[in-house]
């Protein structure tokens, strides 16, 4: 899931949210933003049984996938779209 927030013209607050999996405890977004560097954003455990992390993200179109445990790679489907890079979120 994600969810979007427009803070102005040149930065929008992005939540990004997966329900827990006990099959990839661990969990984090890698993408342009943050120069794919797996856990620098690691999705942290909510009490209404999801993850979830926030950044602050310059307007334009970024490129991500999420990183779990053991190498799991997964797109989101709630981006406006996927495609063989992996998702793709306009802000």
């Amino acid at each position: 899931m994600l969810k979007r927030t427009r803070l102005n013209d040149a930065k929008t607050k992005v939540t990004f949210t997966l329900p827990m999996d006990d099959t990839t405890p661990s969990v984090s977004v890698v993408g342009d933003f943050n120069g794919w560097q797996p856990g620098k954003h690691e999705l942290t455990p909510r009490r209404n049984g999801m993850r979830s992390v926030t950044l602050t993200l310059p307007t334009g179109v970024h490129r991500f996938r999420y990183l779990g445990t053991g190498g799991v790679w997964l797109d989101d489907a709630e981006a406006d779209r996927i495609d063989a890079q992996g998702s793709v979120l306009e802000v």
